[in-house]
């Protein structure tokens, strides 16, 4: 079985933000399938499609996993529901928990459940800075483009903070 690097985006605007991201992210991480899991700082960004709701705070996660891309789509939507997401909502309205699939290895993939590469990633800084973050000289497959080149054309003028937590020793 190949093993392939899988790069996700992890987005909550409501309740406690940071724990959901650490717990989906933890989440993840018990599923023996996927190893090595890395997270980016957290990042305060405000909601680019419908502004009234609660910015949101985001992360980029990697790891390495012989999962195929759906069954990481399984793993992520019981990630999800076990947070409370609904199964079925509106797009771009509030949620606990929102996980998204960047990249899986070099695989190329079009249908209605899932897009890979995930056909938004060069419009959206609060995907882009906290993948720099954990990945700087990420290679975009299939393409002579980095991330940087993405981060430097990228349209979105929204505001993507680093997240400071407060760290209880």
């Amino acid at each position: 079985m190949n093993s392939n690097m899988v790069y996700l985006s992890l987005g909550s605007n409501i309740g406690d933000r940071e724990s959901n991201l650490a717990q989906a992210t933890m989440a993840l991480s018990i599923n023996f399938e996927i190893s090595g899991i890395k997270s980016s700082s957290y990042y305060e960004t405000e909601p680019l499609y419908n502004q009234d709701q609660p910015e949101f705070l985001n992360s980029v996660v990697k790891f390495s996993t012989t999962l195929r891309p759906f069954d990481v789509l399984d793993v992520i939507q019981k990630v999800e529901t076990m947070l409370g997401r609904p199964i079925s909502r509106e797009k771009n309205q509030p949620r606990t928990i929102d996980i998204d699939i960047l990249f899986h290895g070099d695989a190329t993939i079009e249908t209605e459940e899932l897009s890979i590469p995930h056909p938004m990633i060069s419009l959206r800084k609060f995907i882009l800075i906290p993948f720099a973050e954990i990945e700087p000289n990420f290679q975009i497959p299939h393409s002579n483009l980095t991330l940087n080149d993405l981060i430097e054309h990228c349209p979105d003028n929204s505001r993507v903070i680093r997240h400071h937590m407060d760290i209880q020793a």
